[in-house]
């Protein structure tokens, strides 16, 4: 059995590696070298089957479409007849129709009535569409010349897909289009990566679960259902374990059930310096786990690694205690962390760029996340202004971004109508 690297291995391997001082990039570089996909899989049903990752590729059974048909409704004819000088003058001598064969024979100067997706009769090749011929009383089409090529609207015989190819690759997410697909290759269930398992819980003896009454000092605990909320979207299988108080004794109890039963620990609070040690200390006394000052805003301290728990180990992302830290770590570091442990190899989503409608004021030497709002100018640009307050506990704020402006490590101050990224959430 290979045993993963330790973190020692993989800062040894990365150029400049500081953990006080680490640049967003090396982060992303550093979860890639220490997660790994799952491997156990399971079969489910296509509509079960949405949101989920191909633990295989699926090979097509048949060819899509299964014929040579008509892309639109018109007449079908042999397209060797036309001319480009000369109009084409056709004798309709039949019909066909969607998922029934039309049996005839079509000789030259014939054609045959036909309805989008209707098979092609044998030796016809090319589709006039019905608005754009002229139609006598005497059942004969006339096409204008130059209108038509040889085999226009026709959809040939496996030119979606071929039987015996891959129709989705191993490690497609499967959308909505993608189910649709399976299904008009008459499969019923897709093999499909098992779910990953992820366990999560709040940090501090300050975080007040709902219900509780309020007391001095003391604040609802959010971060459990942002966490919650992100999880589901990807489609995890989520452990909420609620808030642990500052106790050595809980947090250990805590960290062990969770590393028994997940393949993720993300917890938020106490990894910030200055804070109680209790759950930094408990982190290092039960896994192989490191601290980093990450080059950013919102968002700074993160603890990363592995807590091991008998045979079993869990990867451990330890998330900054502030509402909109939490969520800004998790898009831009846990998650695409987690779908490479779904296996998923679907490319992200790019970022957009747009005008900043204001002044963005930044240093170098930090990547910054700016709540923002994205909508279009009369000019049909894509533009953005923030949200207003960016304190990371300010959580309204991401109710009303739409996405986050990403100002890079060495960039320096946006001025007014500059062209700046922006990560669609």
């Amino acid at each position: 059995m290979t045993h993963p690297p330790s973190l020692a291995d993989i800062a040894a391997q990365l150029e400049a590696y500081d953990p006080q001082a680490l640049p967003a990039s090396e982060v992303l570089n550093f979860l890639d070298h220490l997660v790994t996909p799952v491997h156990e899989s399971e079969s489910v049903d296509i509509f079960a089957a949405l949101g989920r990752v191909t633990a295989q590729d699926v090979i097509s059974p048949l060819n899509v479409p299964p014929h040579d048909n008509s892309a639109m409704d018109g007449f079908a004819f042999d397209g060797a007849q036309l001319r480009d000088t000369q109009s084409l003058s056709l004798k309709v001598v039949g019909t066909a129709l969607a998922g029934k064969a039309w049996a005839g024979a079509v000789k030259a100067g014939e054609c045959v009535k036909i309805m989008t997706g209707a098979i092609m009769p044998e030796g016809l090749n090319t589709v006039v569409p019905q608005e754009l011929c002229q139609i006598t009383a005497s059942e004969t089409i006339e096409i204008p010349a130059g209108l038509l090529r040889s085999g226009d609207n026709r959809r040939l015989c496996g030119e979606d897909i071929m039987q015996g190819h891959a129709a989705l690759l191993k490690g497609a997410l499967i959308t909505p289009a993608a189910a649709g697909l399976l299904a008009s290759l008459g499969v019923p269930n897709v093999l499909v990566v098992r779910r990953l398992r992820v366990a999560y819980f709040s940090t501090g003896d300050e975080i007040l679960s709902l219900g509780e009454a309020p007391r001095e000092g003391a604040v609802y605990d959010s971060n459990r259902y942002t966490v919650h909320g992100m999880l589901q979207a990807l489609g995890c299988e989520m452990i909420d374990m609620g808030v642990v108080k500052d106790i050595p004794e809980l947090l250990e109890q805590a960290f062990n059930k969770a590393a028994e039963q997940a393949d993720a620990i993300i917890t938020s609070g106490g990894v910030s310096v200055g804070e109680a040690d209790f759950t930094k200390a408990m982190m290092k006394q039960l896994g192989d786990v490191v601290f980093w000052k990450i080059a950013m805003r919102p968002g700074r301290p993160m603890a990363v690694g592995r807590i091991q728990k008998g045979q079993r180990s869990a990867v451990l992302f330890g998330l900054p205690g502030n509402p909109v830290a939490v969520m800004v770590t998790f898009l831009a570091f846990v998650k695409p962390a987690l779908l490479k442990m779904m296996g998923c190899t679907a490319a992200p989503l790019p970022m957009l760029r747009a005008r900043t409608q204001e002044v963005l004021r930044k240093k170098p030497g930090r990547t910054e996340y700016q709540r923002g709002i994205i909508s279009r100018n009369a000019q049909g640009e894509l533009q953005v202004i923030t949200t207003g307050n960016q304190g990371s506990g300010v959580l309204s704020s991401m109710v009303q971004a739409n996405g986050l402006i990403v100002l890079s490590h060495q960039q320096g101050t946006a001025q007014l109508g500059d062209w700046v990224d922006v990560l669609v959430i």
